[in-house]
């Protein structure tokens, strides 16, 4: 094996491990930021010593070893200061004595611990964006420049709001635990946030190069389900699931072989992931079950769903989508919402009653520089035959959007309404 195989093999392992460790020590010390800083040493050492002695048979075992010989250093040197760091020691200690087998340990269920973990990591005392950042960082094991460029962010600044999150956490005491009663679904609520901004970021990019990043859609998925297994009474947890693996079971019909976007009508449906989609309905049935599925997630899901189902594009049920959209807006007042509402009448009424409702967004001001405000409007004037209207709207869509590909897109279908008006909704 390769320095660089060795390299990647860390790496991969690291990507796995990670929420063990940090979890079990969370658990031990009662500290997140310490836990994390911790964890970090021990893939440094596994990077400094995998390269001369090879990856070890049991490389989960070794890092949690190695974390928690870390742990135990760190408290023995402190151990003087403070009371409470004595009798962390020695329940340390005590444990270290009664685990014959790492493995044992790292093969328990550490549902409860890793949900700990995720609220925390989505406390909604930290700022939004910090929140993302750590999350990604302490549950999915993305490295800062990893998070940096998810993000399209300087990694300086990535690296500040994770230190500044940290800081937070310890400054501000906050326990590390999973909150209980009407404090869990203020939380869960945050939790849940983070996951769906995640997967969004993931889904369509809002910047850079490229329409997709596969990675960031899996790491959500990858909190979303275990959300469900430990929170299983939690409806929006399962709609937001829900939500997540029928919007990602289209991801291989929605690019070319380029990475150029392809637009939900134009899809091969063929090349929709159905294992995932019957994931995601099921998910949606369990949040139907708990709660009527009546949730802000719950209501999206089954949107997608009503895709999902329909074989070709004239089989999708326009009109359960628009009613689908105007129950959503009357449990959360937003204009893009609204517009998306507009996008379902006009397939199931015609452009003219769309188009209305979209001019009538027009000065929304959160909606000023909101690319598909234009984009929406250009495709419905392009169905009513106004050529010229429809061009002048996608070449504002197109200045307007900070996704390279998406502009491509655009400054496409400005161009192509010089001759033919082709007939196509945004994905």
């Amino acid at each position: 094996m390769t320095a660089a195989d060795i390299h990647r093999t860390i790496l991969a392992v690291w990507r796995i491990e990670q929420p063990r460790l940090l979890t079990s020590l969370s658990r031990m010390l009662r500290d997140v930021p310490l836990a994390e800083d911790l964890a970090q040493e021990a893939l440094v050492a596994a990077l400094e010593h995998w390269p001369d002695t090879g990856v070890p048979e049991k490389p989960g075992a070794w890092l949690m070893a190695t974390a928690k010989r870390r742990a135990l250093d760190d408290l023995r040197r402190r151990s003087m200061l403070a009371r409470k760091h004595e009798m962390l020691i020695r329940d340390l200690e005590q444990e270290q004595q009664t685990m014959p087998d790492p493995d044992t340990a790292l093969d328990d269920d550490i549902g409860d611990e890793l949900l700990r973990l995720i609220f925390t990591a989505c406390h909604p005392r930290l700022p939004r964006e910090a929140r993302a950042a750590l999350a990604l960082r302490m549950i999915c094991g993305l490295t800062t420049e990893e998070i940096a460029r998810a993000f399209l962010q300087p990694e300086a600044t990535i690296a500040q709001r994770i230190v500044r999150a940290k800081r937070t956490l310890s400054e501000s005491g906050l326990a590390y635990e999973t909150p209980r009663g009407a404090e869990l679904s203020e939380r869960l609520a945050s939790v849940l946030e983070v996951v769906y901004l995640i997967f969004n970021e993931g889904y369509t990019a809002a910047h850079g190069d490229e329409w997709l990043r596969p990675q960031l859609c899996n790491d959500a998925l990858r909190m979303g389900r275990v959300l469900t297994l430990v929170a299983p009474q939690e409806a929006e947890a399962h709609g937001l699931l829900a939500l997540m693996e029928l919007n990602a079971s289209r991801t291989a019909a929605r690019t070319d072989a380029s990475g150029d976007p392809i637009l939900l009508m134009d899809q091969n449906r063929a090349r929709w992931d159905q294992l995932q989609i019957r994931r995601g309905l099921t998910a949606l049935a369990r949040a139907h079950e708990l709660d009527g599925g009546r949730g802000f997630y719950a209501l999206q899901a089954a949107i997608v769903a009503c895709h999902a189902r329909a074989a070709t594009p004239d089989e999708t049920e326009w009109p359960r989508i628009a009613a689908l959209y105007a129950e959503l807006a009357a449990l959360v007042r937003s204009p893009i919402i609204e517009l998306n509402r507009a996008v379902a009448i006009g397939m199931a009424e015609g452009p003219a009653a769309a188009l209305a409702i979209v001019d009538g967004l027009a000065g929304e001001p959160a909606l000023k520089n909101y690319h598909l405000l234009e984009s929406v409007r250009g495709d419905l004037l392009c169905r009513l035959g106004r050529h010229a209207e429809a061009r002048a709207a996608f070449e504002i869509a197109a200045a307007l959007a900070g996704n390279r590909r998406e502009q491509e897109l655009l400054k496409r279908r400005a161009a192509a309404l010089r001759g033919s008006a082709p007939d196509r909704l945004l994905d």
